[in-house]
């Protein structure tokens, strides 16, 4: 099983509650299948109508401190040993729960990091990514299914992982 934390950059912008709701929507086959155990909200500032979305889901919001990494603070209320880390209006595609419920369940106890695919980025994410292949990761990002002890360790990898290229895909909303 795993938690999804999601995270909401804006949250006072009209949009986010709608791509907070299809992102939320679009795990729901993951929580029918057992595969998403928990998910956990996260925001900088609170905000009532995301509030209300979390309730109505059984979501957890979590509040970041400013400069800090909505992935450590969310992974402190994950309750699970894998975290997957989105977006708000990030939806995975069809075939995500088989592919991350296999990687989860063959993964060694050294591989801490696999990456789904996040087609719709700009060029200067998807530069970075390729860069990362060859170079390691050190932070998590979008799109990143990560042990939740790497998380808790800080909001930086103390030392560079690889990053295993899963075939799922993450779509916007």
């Amino acid at each position: 099983m795993l938690s999804a934390l999601i995270s909401v950059a804006r949250p006072a912008d009209p949009d986010s509650v709608d791509h907070l709701a299809d992102t939320l929507g679009a795990l729901v086959a993951g929580v029918a299948a057992g595969l998403v155990g928990d998910a956990v909200i996260v925001v900088p500032v609170a905000n009532a109508m995301i509030e209300a979305v979390a309730e109505a889901t059984g979501a957890t919001v979590v509040l970041r401190g400013r400069g800090s990494s909505p992935w450590s603070a969310g992974a402190k209320i994950a309750r699970r040993d894998w975290v997957l880390c989105l977006e708000a209006g990030d939806v995975p595609a069809e075939g995500w729960i088989r592919l991350l419920d296999r990687f989860i369940g063959t993964a060694r106890p050294e591989v801490s990091l696999a990456r789904l695919r996040r087609p719709h980025t700009g060029l200067p994410a998807r530069l970075a990514a390729g860069g990362e292949r060859v170079i390691g990761v050190n932070a998590p990002r979008p799109g990143d299914l990560v042990r939740r002890e790497r998380l808790l360790a800080g909001p930086k990898f103390i030392r560079r992982l690889k990053a295993r290229p899963l075939a799922a895909r993450l779509d916007r909303a």
